[in-house]
């Protein structure tokens, strides 16, 4: 059983930059970012598979960028120019199946770290 251990959430002003980690127990093929906002349903933010292949949802590419340090299993979301819309309970997720990391089926998830943007 996989394990995955967020951090770096909290609450900034519009237009700043919160940089959210996530480590994993062992070694994982894909991991991603996930977002649900109070009353929408969970969505997709960015996956990054071993070998640093990306997927982003959309144009959050535009102000989000995933990374990852194999070595420390851990996962990274470096986000900026943060908006009001982007408040949202962040989890982190994992997997070891060897199949495209986007998607929305995945065998491990955090707890969840939540992010608020003020305006």
């Amino acid at each position: 059983q996989v394990q995955l251990l967020e951090s770096g959430g909290g609450s900034v002003q519009a237009g700043g930059s919160l940089r959210l980690s996530c480590t994993a127990s062992e070694d994982v093929y894909c991991m991603a970012w996930f977002r649900q906002a109070p009353g929408k349903e969970r969505e997709g933010v960015a996956t990054i598979d071993s070998l640093e292949g990306t997927t982003y949802t959309g144009s959050l590419q535009d102000r989000f960028t995933i990374t990852r340090d194999n070595a420390k299993n851990t996962v990274y979301l470096d986000m900026h120019s943060l908006k009001p819309e982007d408040t949202a309970m962040y989890y982190c997720a994992a997997d070891q199946t060897y199949v495209s990391c986007a998607r929305d089926w995945y065998a491990y998830w955090g707890q969840g770290t939540q992010v608020t943007v003020s305006s």
